[in-house]
């Protein structure tokens, strides 16, 4: 069956969070080799990054981290920089083929408008705070099942990850598209489960011919 619909997971997907990152070491007021090193011990454990905070800084979650930095004037945004250069070649050739194009990821709600003022050519934009859901949970899929209008086997979901985009998605019925992108797609991508998504890709510019040939 045809694929209609197709949804982008935010983080090392259309986004490159190098910058992300380096701010954060500033703020934890280590330095940027270290926190990256931090990130991937953590990631190699399976761990959440959340476990970031609680290293450097105990007690503090990420919401109160946000705060903190609110309160000296910060802003959760994207700027154009930020953005992967095959992401919007990507985005715009799917709308121009007829597909519907989401947005969707595990971010806080302030990712949703900062997206938004990205003018990305998206029929939909969503975050995991704002659905009150995060993946891998199944509700997550769902929710963008619903968001997309069609079918569970019509919608793909892509994403950099094993357990958080591939798995699930494929549970939801979805197909899945794992891109080989970020810390977690290239040590992600050596699981043998990876084989189980429906699309192996490394560059989004490939995505479009990839789902006309499914």
């Amino acid at each position: 069956m045809a694929i209609r619909a197709v949804c982008f997971d935010v983080g090392e997907t259309l986004i490159d969070e190098t910058r992300h990152w380096t701010e954060w070491a500033k703020f934890l007021g280590v330095p940027a080799l270290t926190l990256f090193t931090a990130i991937g011990v953590i990631m190699e454990r399976g761990q959440s990054l959340r476990r970031v905070f609680e290293i450097f800084k105990p007690g503090m979650d990420p919401s109160q981290a946000r705060k903190l930095r609110a309160a000296d004037g910060w802003i959760y945004d994207f700027t154009a920089q930020d953005l992967y250069p095959d992401a919007i070649p990507c985005l715009t050739r799917l709308q121009a083929c007829g597909y519907k194009v989401l947005i969707a990821g595990n971010q806080p709600s302030a990712a949703a408008a900062a997206l938004a003022r990205l003018d990305l050519p998206a029929d939909v934009i969503a975050t995991s705070d704002g659905w009150g859901v995060s993946k891998p949970d199944p509700r997550f899929f769902a929710k963008v099942i619903e968001a997309a209008g069609e079918p569970a086997e019509r919608v793909a979901y892509v994403g950099d990850r094993l357990d958080n985009d591939v798995l699930p998605s494929l549970a939801a019925g979805m197909v899945a598209v794992f891109l080989r992108r970020g810390p977690w797609g290239w040590l992600h991508a050596e699981r043998p489960e990876i084989d189980r998504a429906d699309i192996r890709i490394d560059s989004l510019l490939d995505l479009p011919d990839r789902l006309g040939a499914l």
